[in-house]
């Protein structure tokens, strides 16, 4: 049966449209009509005036609902993280392993190539966030996982056979032949937790290098004669730059800046969430060491900051709040950017037919008020206060 979503605000490429109704049929969006063009015969769904958006995509998902992907690299751990996610508008997300043992990544893809043939909502890849990272910028990745890349970890990074797969790796690290390498099998290279000079960066650009992982931070900052991987990042167009805007990892008067130096289609929202969103609990392990949740940051004995406590529905209510952008340029962050990163920008990150029916409906106080999944309603957990914007 065909399901409309009626009385919202649609938003369409970059303007929401009042009186229009979204087709849902399958697990696509079919249709956008006149709301009184609804066939008498479709299921309603009304949104109550609420807005409604492409679903977000995040592409870095450490941990979610009080469980780690490095600790739990299973499809119940991806399960539990995507439930998690999902009732803050999260529709699709990468599992992010932050750097390990070769052998906990062999089970973390081979878990989410299983996780997505078993059809595991909003499981659209993995992120494998090192361990090819310069250790003099590894933030809380501990030392001793950091290691060269060789040809066992081409094998490794280039074995899923479903789903995208993102590498974060330290440019200078490796070669320029070796991220063609891994460009050329499909694989896509972000740089990130490293130390490269704005020429290294570049070759790796021309080597096929589409990302940068968290914007300043853990990177080669800008500087008045250097510009580093920082510049790097700022001036060339093929790079879409996560950014973390919690108000903490990045000012953002910085953030600010780079709205100014790159369009929304070129920077992305990216949580970097820790197993304490969507959780009760404000304290985890990773890898050994005990991680709490002060004042909404994540930080580890002795102060370094241990991803996030950030979710989706508040890193848009943060980039309009904090960052002054349209809520039509943060939703472009946080869905339109991931998905043409992941190069699904043609079925996935847009309200339009066609499209896969990835959705979320958000009030006037960014509250989540539904989502969709492949044209499935999922729900949404009543009385949620964004993480970071409250």
């Amino acid at each position: 049966m065909v399901t409309a979503l009626v009385n919202g605000r649609v938003l369409r490429a970059d303007a929401f449209r009042d009186g229009e109704a979204v087709l849902l049929d399958g697990d696509r969006i079919a249709a956008i009509v006149p709301a009184r063009e609804v066939p008498a015969d479709a299921a309603r769904h009304d949104l109550q005036g609420a807005m409604l958006l492409p679903g977000f995509i995040d592409t870095q998902v450490n941990g979610g609902g009080g469980v780690l992907f490095n600790e739990s690299p299973t499809v119940e751990g991806i399960a539990a993280i995507g439930a998690a996610h999902r009732r803050f508008g999260t529709t699709g997300f990468l599992p992010t392993l932050i750097s390990d043992d070769l052998d906990v990544i062999r089970r973390a893809v081979v878990a989410v190539d299983a996780a997505i043939a078993q059809g595991v909502p909003g499981v659209l890849g993995i992120h494998i966030e090192g361990p090819f990272l310069n250790v003099e910028r590894r933030g809380i990745h501990r030392s001793d996982k950091i290691r060269a890349l060789d040809e066992e970890g081409v094998a490794v990074l280039t074995s899923l056979k479903r789903g995208r797969t993102l590498v974060t790796l330290a440019p200078e690290r490796t070669t320029p032949a070796t991220i063609r390498r891994l460009t050329s099998a499909g694989v896509i290279v972000a740089a990130g937790h490293s130390n490269a000079t704005y020429e290294q960066s570049i070759a790796a650009v021309e080597a096929g290098a589409t990302g940068i992982t968290h914007l300043f931070n853990a990177m080669s900052p800008l500087a008045s004669r250097a510009p580093g991987l920082t510049g790097a990042s700022l001036e060339r167009p093929e790079l879409i730059c996560g950014i973390i805007v919690d108000g903490h990892h990045v000012s953002p008067t910085t953030l600010k800046i780079a709205l100014r130096c790159k369009p929304p289609e070129q920077l992305m929202l990216v949580t970097d969430a820790m197993p304490s969103v969507g959780s009760d609990s404000d304290e985890f392990m990773l890898q050994g060491r005990r991680i709490r949740v002060v004042d909404g940051i994540c930080r580890d004995m002795e102060g370094t900051i241990a991803g996030s406590h950030l979710d989706m529905a508040s890193a848009l209510a943060n980039a309009v709040k904090m960052l002054g952008a349209s809520i039509e340029a943060a939703a472009c962050m946080a869905a339109r950017a991931p998905a043409a990163l992941l190069g699904l920008a043609d079925s996935l990150g847009t309200v339009a037919p066609g499209y896969r029916a990835d959705l979320v409906a958000l009030d006037d106080s960014f509250e989540v008020t539904g989502t969709w999944i492949g044209g499935a309603h999922t729900g949404v957990a009543a009385g949620r206060v964004p993480a970071a914007a409250n």
